[in-house]
């Protein structure tokens, strides 16, 4: 899939035909709201994710005539904004291998709070689930922020990972069988992740 080439000069906006630019900010203004939030789980801060954000636009901009003829547009932007977010983090902690930072986890401590009394429980419980979260695959963690964390239905999170709605499905049952061993829970065997 590979990542914007930083050798070629970008045909400017205002050389593109009119049906590319409108295809550029109907992308933008479907695709921001989502990625905003998902980069603000990330990184922590309205600043840094509006940062990060940017330069995900900014490059996909300057490969937007080649992206129009990708198969899976909306995987390659993903894989842009991944890539931005990476960078940001690096900068902010450039002496830090990267390890990833699951999620601002008030929804999970939400359900968590419902189910137990103790706060001491509720606290020890929030991080058990935030470390076995950032030990899921990359993608699996994706579609648990996306779907959990952010409240999209599969089909939405499919939308913005640029894969098919079956995939975030699988991913997230691949999940939640992996956090069920982590957290040390039995399986549910009614069904993955939806139930």
């Amino acid at each position: 899939m590979g990542l914007p080439s930083r050798r070629r000069r970008p045909t400017p906006m205002s050389q593109w035909d009119p049906t590319a630019r409108l295809s550029y900010w109907a992308f933008h203004a479907n695709r921001r709201p989502a990625y905003m939030r998902f980069a603000y789980l990330q990184l922590g801060s309205d600043e840094a994710a509006e940062e990060a954000v940017d330069a995900t636009f900014d490059s996909i901009m300057g490969e937007w005539l080649r992206m129009l003829h990708m198969d899976r547009l909306d995987a390659y932007a993903w894989t842009v904004l991944k890539q931005c977010l990476a960078e940001r983090r690096h900068r902010r902690h450039p002496w830090q291998p990267y390890r990833p930072e699951p999620v601002d986890i008030s929804a999970f401590e939400a359900a968590l709070k419902e189910a137990h009394a103790d706060q001491y429980e509720v606290l020890t419980d929030t991080i058990r689930f935030y470390s076995a979260v950032s030990r899921l695959a990359e993608r699996q963690r994706d579609a648990v922020l996306l779907r959990y964390g952010l409240q999209c239905t599969p089909g939405e999170a499919a939308a913005v990972m640029g894969v098919d709605e079956a995939t975030v499905r699988s991913y997230l049952g691949q999940a939640h069988r992996r956090l069920a061993r982590l957290l040390d829970t039995s399986v549910d065997t009614a069904g993955p992740a939806e139930s």
